[in-house]
């Protein structure tokens, strides 16, 4: 049996995508990774992606007319790579997502979603803005992704436990650990249950 085909999106250094290619090879991930599609030509996840033997195409949003123009040609290329499912991998550009790919992308977000959700917050801004508030414990989300900035039916979270000294960079590395374990299970439960 073939394997599920994942496309990933993604618009920076690509250890989300690093993370996993390590689970498909190690086996906790059934799936193939047949694209990967970055909206930034000097994105470290390109490099690393090719590095890592896989196809990769640039769609930079800039090189359209305007975000419809970028969105159709977009849906084109994922299309043409048949994909079972889209992955976004630190992702950093809102798509509208067509019928033809509803409930067929994911999406990982640094927080306990629906909190800390929502435009301009991706990366450390999210972790800053859980320090802010004081909140004694973070996480990570895995969800379905709509129309709306990390939004959609929510598949599985990890809890994280926010420290005293927290700093943001702290924080940020043991949620990024959590996010390691629970994408390519979320991943593989979500392909299995559809």
């Amino acid at each position: 049996m073939t394997p599920p085909r994942l496309v990933v999106l993604l618009s920076g250094g690509g250890r989300t995508l690093l993370n996993l290619v390590a689970a498909i090879e190690q086996g906790r991930l059934q799936a193939g990774i047949v694209k990967v599609i970055s909206s930034r030509r000097d994105a470290a996840g390109v490099a690393r992606a090719r590095a890592a033997g896989l196809d990769v195409e640039v769609l930079r949003p800039r090189d359209f007319p305007d975000s419809a123009a970028f969105a159709a040609a977009q849906t084109r290329a994922l299309l043409a790579a048949r994909p079972d499912l889209v992955v976004m991998a630190g992702y950093l550009v809102h798509y509208p997502v067509p019928s033809a790919l509803a409930g067929r992308i994911l999406n990982i977000h640094p927080s306990l979603l629906p909190r800390h959700g929502g435009q301009g917050l991706y990366g450390e801004h999210v972790h800053a803005a859980v320090l802010a508030a004081g909140d004694r414990e973070s996480g990570c989300t895995v969800h379905v992704v709509d129309d709306e900035y990390d939004h959609g039916p929510i598949v599985a979270q990890a809890r994280v436990a926010v420290r005293p000294d927290d700093t943001v960079e702290t924080l940020a590395a043991r949620v990024f650990e959590a996010e390691c374990a629970l994408y390519p299970q979320a991943i593989a439960d979500y392909l299995a249950a559809r």
